[in-house]
């Protein structure tokens, strides 16, 4: 396997991005989600993205890269990514975009975890492990702070967060078979394409399955339909696979843990949250979780360049 390198300053200014993208998609999900159910906006979010994908492919002209696609792996990735937008729809029915946004962004931990025992330019030291905890514990006070008065809005916010949980460790796996197998060396658009492809026949089954196929068309559902298809299922997750063939996959995942805080500040401003001291608590622990990751790598770098 081509080995990876610690996060430049580059691939932080577009994690940056990304956080932000991805921070917002709960609550343009749950604005839209008396019009659409989140798992059918998915469905056909997916959907989209592939085929705008498959048609940079063809462009590209890489169809041959795409038939050489391992079987087992192409298909294992598409079936998680699916998993983890289903447990994020429906979570998104049973609590608040701010929980969901919390819980999802465990993925990181998970990904973390099965990386440093996997893979040797993966593991992580004390200092980094610190980082981690830090960081988990941040996103669990910045939870904890969003409990109060709850249970009246969401009575079934428990399995809401459990869902959450579980979206998260199924987003890890899925950076895991992509990571351990053969598709991990295939460009970023081929890969995407059997992410999304993959989802969106998952998707199409639980969506009909479920009964979760009504919607009300309005403006206002296909713009929103419009941005996640176009900038997050596909620009974005495009952006975060080609950063996963260059770098340190547990690197860039601690790095996700700035999402919860888009997520929770995006809340806030659409959707009118309380802004109470322990989401400020919980952003600064994600902060200095990150810090403590990242911080001994750029360190160590300009040791190295001083030395030289």
């Amino acid at each position: 396997m081509t080995a990876r390198k610690e996060p430049d300053s580059k691939a932080i200014f577009i994690m940056l991005i990304l956080c932000a993208l991805w921070g917002s998609q709960q609550v343009l999900i749950k604005i839209i989600a008396d019009l659409m159910t989140p798992i059918m906006q998915m469905t056909i979010r997916c959907t989209l993205g592939a085929m705008l994908v498959g048609t940079m492919i063809l462009w590209q002209r890489k169809g041959r890269e795409l038939l050489r696609v391992p079987r087992w792996p192409a298909l294992g990735v598409g079936f998680l990514f699916g998993l983890e937008f289903f447990f994020t729809g429906e979570a998104l029915r049973y609590t608040s975009a701010a929980h969901v946004s919390i819980f999802l962004y465990t993925a990181p931990i998970f990904t973390a975890l099965g990386l440093h025992w996997r893979m040797p330019e993966e593991r992580m030291n004390l200092m980094q492990a610190a980082g981690i905890c830090v960081a988990f514990l941040g996103v669990a006070v910045t939870f904890l702070g969003k409990h109060h008065g709850a249970g009246q809005i969401y009575p079934l916010g428990w399995l809401g967060d459990l869902l959450g949980v579980l979206a998260g460790a199924s987003w890890a796996m899925t950076i895991l078979v992509l990571r351990f197998s053969a598709l991990s060396t295939a460009s970023a658009s081929v890969s995407l394409f059997c992410h999304l492809s993959g989802a969106a026949v998952f998707l199409a089954m639980m969506t009909m399955l479920l009964g979760q196929t009504s919607a009300h068309y309005t403006p206002m559902l296909l713009a929103d339909l419009g941005f996640q298809t176009l900038f997050i299922s596909f620009g974005s997750f495009l952006a975060w696979l080609a950063l996963l063939r260059v770098y340190l996959a547990s690197r860039l995942g601690t790095l996700s843990f700035m999402t919860p805080v888009f997520g929770i500040a995006a809340g806030v401003i659409v959707l009118h949250d309380h802004l109470d001291p322990a989401f400020i608590l919980g952003a600064g622990m994600i902060v200095l979780g990150i810090i403590l990751v990242n911080g001994q790598a750029l360190l160590s770098r300009r040791r190295l360049r001083a030395t030289a």
